[in-house]
């Protein structure tokens, strides 16, 4: 088993294009991820984020996009299980997450893939992947229902 990467699969019932406005659209991203975000998703942006899941409503950051390939790939890059308000993470290595669609059989295919944590220091990086671990777990979940509805 990797520790330095994350990755998880699902086959939602959705066409690409929706599952596709799901993930690169900022506002629509927010609503199913849980997170207020100020900014567009485009290459080079840094969109500044405020968590709204109940109990991490203190948690802010910034997403930088790396890449937007229209409904193939959308990545990012950010600090990962940064939750401490007492801590300043951004002098730390950020990971990288990706969301790759893919056309199937009975709709699309959603890889989310997050990579870097062997770069995360070793204080804090077992328990920044395993928070993200079942965080994705939960997120597929999350974008599921979403694009059902």
């Amino acid at each position: 088993m990797s520790t330095d990467k994350i990755e998880k699969k699902i086959v939602l019932k959705a066409p690409r294009s929706r599952v596709w406005r799901a993930i690169a659209d900022a506002k629509e991203f927010g609503t199913w991820f849980r997170m207020e975000l100020k900014g567009s998703f485009a290459p080079g942006a840094r969109v500044r984020a405020r968590s709204t899941e109940p109990g991490y409503e203190h948690v802010t950051g910034d997403i930088t996009i790396e890449k937007v390939e229209p409904e193939r790939l959308l990545s990012y890059r950010w600090h990962p299980y940064a939750i401490d308000p007492k801590v300043d993470y951004s002098g730390e290595p950020t990971t990288l997450v990706e969301f790759r669609l893919e056309e199937v059989a009975g709709g699309t295919e959603l890889t989310v893939t997050e990579s870097g944590f062997d770069r995360i220091p070793a204080a804090r990086r077992a328990e920044a992947f395993r928070m993200n671990d079942q965080g994705w777990a939960e997120q597929l979940k999350r974008i599921e229902r979403y694009v059902s509805a």
